[in-house]
């Protein structure tokens, strides 16, 4: 893949100032103030499904906003999901079979849901990847029994302590939200890079994000990986504490996507480009700092998240408790959901490919599966080209790859060459 420079600061300034200008003049001269879009929506509406965590924050506020209302979209449902197997069921369904279209969704799930490697009888479900909901702002949590221990960024201090567990007979339940999924991966790399192997040391378990804190509270869980706002309600409740946030891991990694039935966007690509040009718009609203307090308000409320306000506001911002003695302003560990220049939205396909690697690193996906076919096939960055420029943004710049990308351990990943990345792994369950 070709490395692209990213928009300009200034190109992104620019064409970000006047976005609001330009769609408020566009949008009063239409009845009903819908977005002057070159064709129609083919039906008003679709049913996007979201679990409660922060990242689903942007459909939420298009939703409230009436940002897909403005695109002519007066017919969405945003609607909860109990937990990410709910979703993917309700998502082979469709809405046509009472289930739903799309929606907020763990970025890996477009490659497993596409393959048919998660789905009943494996049958694939084709799924497209249209846009990046945020970046950042996950985290792994530990159980109040181990704030001593050391552990944290490094998580090689609990090595001796799971080592003696294990030599007991005792089994090591470390939660994450869905097998080959975002949480799952990050907790996989952060125990592999402390010498701990996820698939013999520990016992990987599936917990729904809002049931993680109870579950931590009676003792059936050592460590999750979850979103927020679950790991800073933990610290609020004093269970447990943060080890590391996930951008400590890897600084403005990909997190959830807005991903959609293949057949449903490939029906409808006038309603799918309205959708997309409404959540943007919710992004850039998410992402302005004079809107984070009114933002964790909207999305607390009991038709939403159902949690207090105050496990939601700190961490959006980079305001961390690890709950372990530590506080920490991090600005740059906030959770982004547009970026200065709209990266965090656009979907590189780059960032695909270190999913679809990792998913072959631990076994989900075979070996010699084609990522870069997989990538192609259920990546649609172009779609997200063809929403910036109905918004009137600057898209010059955005290609396929964000480039090499670097972790905490020293670890690179470079999209062209994602073989050298592999071998350097020393813990991982393929052959």
């Amino acid at each position: 893949m070709m490395t692209v420079t990213a928009p300009s600061r200034r190109s992104f300034l620019k064409s970000a100032a006047g976005l609001a200008a330009t769609a408020a003049a566009a949008r009063s001269l239409l009845p009903g103030g819908a977005w002057a879009a070159t064709s129609a929506p083919e039906v008003a509406g679709a049913k996007l499904g979201y679990i409660a965590l922060t990242d689903s924050a942007p459909l939420i506020i298009a939703q409230e906003k009436g940002f897909f209302a403005a695109h002519g979209m007066t017919g969405m449902l945003v609607e909860k999901q109990a937990s990410w197997g709910a979703t993917r069921d309700n998502m082979a369904l469709g809405s046509a079979n009472g289930g739903i279209d799309g929606g907020h969704i763990l970025r890996p799930k477009v490659h497993l849901y596409s393959t048919g490697k998660v789905m009943q009888n494996g049958q694939p479900l084709p799924i497209y990847n249209l846009l990046g909901l945020n970046e950042q702002c996950q985290g792994i949590s530990v159980t109040q029994a181990y704030a001593e221990s050391g552990v944290g960024l490094d998580s090689s201090p609990l090595k001796a302590i799971f080592g003696k567990k294990r030599a007991a007979g005792a089994e090591i339940p470390v939660a994450m939200t869905f097998p080959g999924g975002t949480h799952d991966l990050w907790m996989r790399y952060w125990l592999a890079a402390g010498g701990i192997d996820p698939t013999k040391d520990v016992d990987l378990i599936v917990v729904p994000p809002p049931q993680m804190v109870a579950n931590m509270k009676v003792g059936n869980m050592e460590a999750f990986c979850v979103g927020e706002p679950w790991n800073e309600q933990l610290v609020n409740q004093g269970i447990g504490f943060t080890a590391a946030t996930t951008g400590e891991i890897w600084a403005r990694h990909p997190e959830k996507v807005l991903g959609m039935r293949a057949d449903w966007v490939d029906a409808n690509p006038n309603a799918t480009r309205a959708i997309l040009m409404a959540v943007m718009e919710a992004q850039i609203w998410c992402d302005d700092p004079a809107n984070k307090d009114e933002m964790a308000s909207i999305v607390s409320g009991r038709q939403w998240y159902k949690v207090p306000v105050e496990d939601i506001a700190a961490r959006i911002k980079g305001e961390i408790n690890y709950g372990n003695g530590r506080k920490e302003s991090r600005p740059d560990l906030a959770m982004r959901f547009w970026g200065e220049n709209g990266t965090a939205s656009f979907p590189w396909k780059s960032l695909d490919s270190w999913f679809v690697i990792e998913n072959q690193r631990w076994g989900y996906l075979p070996g010699d599966l084609d990522a870069a076919a997989l990538v192609g096939q259920t990546n649609r960055s172009d779609l997200w080209i063809e929403a910036a420029k109905g918004l009137g943004l600057d898209v010059a710049g955005f290609g396929d790859s964000r480039g090499v990308e670097t972790f905490f351990d020293g670890k690179t990943f470079d999209p062209a060459n994602p073989g050298a990345y592999l071998d350097s792994l020393a813990i991982k369950a393929m052959a």
